[in-house]
């Protein structure tokens, strides 16, 4: 029986009714081409099973030139699924990306999906930059993946000892020791922590750390009735402050794992009567620009976004180009504001 042959890109923009150099571009990830006709040419191209030759001779480079940053879906309050705080991260990235000569080709990803593979073995993207909050736990085995697939690759997030790849992060448990003393400093020593305290969230579980280290100094403790599991939305925080108030536990401060979370636990506190800061200084982290703007004003934590978009970047190219390349902590700021008595 007559081995059948494999497909080529010509069989594809014949298929397709394109030319073959458009076919092209769809695979190198070219932002060039419309959305219709690149469904069009992925979709056969996934049904003949046709794969890029990376060492093709035909091949005028061996990179697409393009990078693409997959963005995982958040629990929003309205239909964009984005953290605000990414928001300003995204620009900072696309700034870096036009800087390095690099195309960006932006993608929305839900942790469950196979997003782990689809670049595996394509010419879409020279490398992959994540972002996205969501369970470390349960996405490790997709990045494990991605290292065993020689993929390149660069996220925001935790920076920990064994994790697969490299991280570009904020330095989450000096920024939990900041709001641990500064609230100590306003006479506050019942301290409730609004946000998952675990590995499953390794950057809100360091905040969580950082502040009970602080207090520890002080010979204060961390009371575990105090601590609430919430995801980063305003919908989250509010819950989570209305659950704290259910349990009946004194306390005096909150510090919320991001801005999101406290925005939406101040609305609580106020429904219950609780004064903010007079009765519960609040703080948040991350200082999204709703945070200055808030009633009152939040006292938070910065987290530098335009760093971080350029580190994202320049971190890939490094490893894009065989070079060396390393994670990073960013340093975290204290911004004080009336939430919190400043």
């Amino acid at each position: 029986m007559r081995k059948k042959s494999k497909a080529t890109s010509f069989d594809i923009a014949h298929l397709a009714g394109v030319s073959q150099a458009t076919v092209s571009r769809v695979l190198r990830g070219s932002p060039l081409v419309n959305a219709e006709t690149r469904r069009r040419v992925e979709a056969l191209a996934r049904e003949l099973n046709y794969k890029v030759d990376r060492h093709a001779s035909s091949l005028r480079t061996q990179r697409a030139g393009t990078l693409a940053l997959l963005l995982f879906e958040d629990p929003t309050s309205d239909e964009s699924h984005i953290n605000p705080f990414f928001l300003s991260m995204l620009g900072s990235i696309t700034r870096a990306c036009a800087k390095q000569g690099q195309d960006l080709l932006v993608s929305f990803q839900q942790l469950s999906d196979d997003w782990h593979a689809d670049y595996e073995d394509s010419m879409k993207a020279d490398g992959l930059i994540l972002l996205g909050y969501g369970d470390y736990l349960a996405y490790r085995d997709k990045l494990d993946q991605l290292v065993a697939n020689g993929t390149h690759f660069v996220r925001w997030g935790a920076v920990l000892p064994d994790q697969p790849g490299l991280s570009i992060g904020c330095d989450n448990f000096t920024g939990g020791r900041h709001v641990g003393e500064h609230l100590l400093e306003r006479g506050r020593t019942r301290v409730a922590f609004l946000g998952e305290a675990s590995n499953r969230f390794p950057e809100f579980f360091a905040r969580y750390r950082g502040c009970e280290a602080a207090l520890a100094d002080a010979g204060v403790a961390m009371d575990a009735a105090l601590q609430v599991d919430a995801e980063s939305s305003e919908q989250d925080g509010h819950a989570a402050a209305t659950e704290l108030l259910r349990r009946g536990v004194a306390f005096d401060a909150v510090f919320a794992a991001s801005d999101l979370i406290a925005i939406g636990a101040m609305c609580a506190l106020a429904e219950h009567g609780r004064r903010v800061p007079e009765d519960v200084a609040v703080v948040g982290f991350d200082d999204i620009p709703m945070a200055a703007f808030a009633n009152p004003p939040l006292s938070t934590v910065f987290q530098d976004t335009t760093r971080a978009g350029e580190l994202l970047v320049d971190t890939l190219m490094k490893l894009v180009r065989d070079e060396p390349a390393e994670s990073t902590l960013l340093p975290a700021e204290l911004v004080v504001r009336r939430s919190s008595g400043g």
